[in-house]
């Protein structure tokens, strides 16, 4: 069995105004991936769970097979804080976070900041909150860990346990039982006030160490050179951190290999990704940027000549959902569909390999953020029945023979139906 498991994350969208009332899936030219539905069957994924707008940590962990039960979930910040090779021990507080740029208000008017953010800022500033920032304990240190463009990871030690049951101070995703939700996407929002989620002293000390981090390092980067050269050049400021999924643990799952029996690799860029990797032993192959699309499917389709499957996550159209931007989402789609696809059905035998596409969520363009819409599923190859699915669009999806499954069942149904029609 050999199969190439694509993700494209955030593909899922909505009809849209800008595109005549399609969505970026049904307005892009995509002459590969209809080909690949025309020589498959389809569904929709309910990635997380009914009404839940997931992140992506939590949404690739299930459409890998793993659904976790509330609590059993370790939270994003840790899972990135592994991606990134940070020191972190059981009783750590790991954080994912955002630089964000506030008005003179306080208002949120960028919670990533321009997004494309020059990596020398980014460490600067983050070296600098790092190094000044001092807590009433002693005993308390950070690292403030600056990933990709906005992105950033926080690790707080103490000589107290820390606890991962406080609320996010980001104030566009809410923390349910250890998962992180996405909000609706509002205007005006500030940075929202720590809390502990219980009455132990140690989630009080914790959610009292967040808000000392966050109004210190607030005074830190208000006073930053790197700003006050970003604010004569007209940038967005990088003058706040806003924080969310709080873990303090390291996971404990069986890795994938053992899961399904099976040598499953996989081509990773993001932080997070790297950590579920890790995180699921599983064998990362190095293929260059995220948008070297042509260097990605040789890869995979190499791999194939000593794995049984190998996962790719590839991240592009979910920025576009998240700026709003229907015109560059499809316009990325078609150059994923030309580079990517069109690359791989070149370097495999589609008679032995099939080729699994999904999304880890739903990022409409109108929405601006991610949603609890269902995405697409295709399961293709010379081997399955066609279930007279033509395009690779949610439409198709909806009428599909696969039905509407959970993303934790979609690897284990694509088997299935592997050794069904062998």
């Amino acid at each position: 069995m050999k199969f190439v498991y694509v993700l494209l994350d955030g593909v899922g969208d909505l009809p849209h105004p800008d595109l005549a009332g399609k969505t970026p899936l049904e307005a892009a030219n995509t002459p590969n991936l209809d080909l690949l539905a025309g020589n498959g069957t389809m569904g929709e994924v309910i990635s997380v769970g009914k009404g839940i707008a997931p992140e992506s940590d939590i949404a690739v962990f299930n459409m890998l097979g793993y659904k976790f039960k509330h609590d059993d979930y370790v939270g994003r910040g840790v899972v990135e804080a592994i991606g990134i090779g940070i020191d972190f021990k059981d009783g750590d507080l790991a954080l994912r976070g955002n630089f964000a740029t506030l008005n003179d208000d306080g208002v949120i008017i960028d919670r990533r900041a321009g997004r494309r953010i020059e990596k020398q800022d980014a460490e600067s500033i983050g070296k600098e909150v790092e190094e000044d920032i001092k807590f009433s304990d002693k005993n308390v240190s950070v690292i403030v860990a600056p990933t990709i463009d906005h992105r950033l990871v926080i690790r707080i030690r103490s000589n107290v346990h820390l606890s991962s049951n406080i609320t996010n101070t980001d104030p566009s995703y809410v923390r349910v039982a250890g998962m992180g939700i996405a909000k609706a996407v509002t205007d005006f929002l500030k940075i929202e006030k720590c809390l502990p989620l219980d009455e132990k002293p140690n989630s009080k000390v914790t959610a009292d160490l967040v808000n000392e981090f966050t109004e210190k390092s607030l005074d830190i980067m208000k006073k930053s050179k790197i700003n006050e050269r970003r604010s004569k050049e007209r940038k967005k400021l990088l003058n706040s951190i806003i924080l969310r999924d709080a873990g303090n643990r390291f996971p404990k799952v069986t890795p994938i290999n053992d899961f399904y029996s099976l040598k499953f690799s996989c081509i990773v860029d993001m932080p997070v990704e790297i950590g579920i990797a890790d995180v699921l032993k599983m064998k990362a192959y190095n293929a260059g940027g995220l948008t070297d699309y042509e260097k990605k499917a040789q890869i995979a389709a190499k791999a194939l000549d000593e794995q049984n499957a190998i996962y790719v996550h590839l991240k592009g159209p979910d920025e576009f959902g998240h700026d709003g931007d229907a015109q560059g989402k499809m316009k990325n789609l078609e150059d994923i569909d030309k580079r990517f696809f069109g690359t791989l059905l070149d370097n495999i035998d589609t008679s032995k390999v099939t080729v699994i596409i999904s999304a880890d969520h739903s990022t409409p363009c109108i929405k601006k953020g991610h949603s609890d819409d269902p995405v697409p599923l295709l399961i293709s190859g010379d081997m399955i029945q066609n279930d007279n699915s033509q395009r690779f669009t949610e439409n198709d999806a909806k009428i599909g023979k696969i039905g509407v499954i959970e993303g934790a069942q979609v690897v284990k149904t694509a088997i299935n139906l592997i050794k069904s029609q062998k």
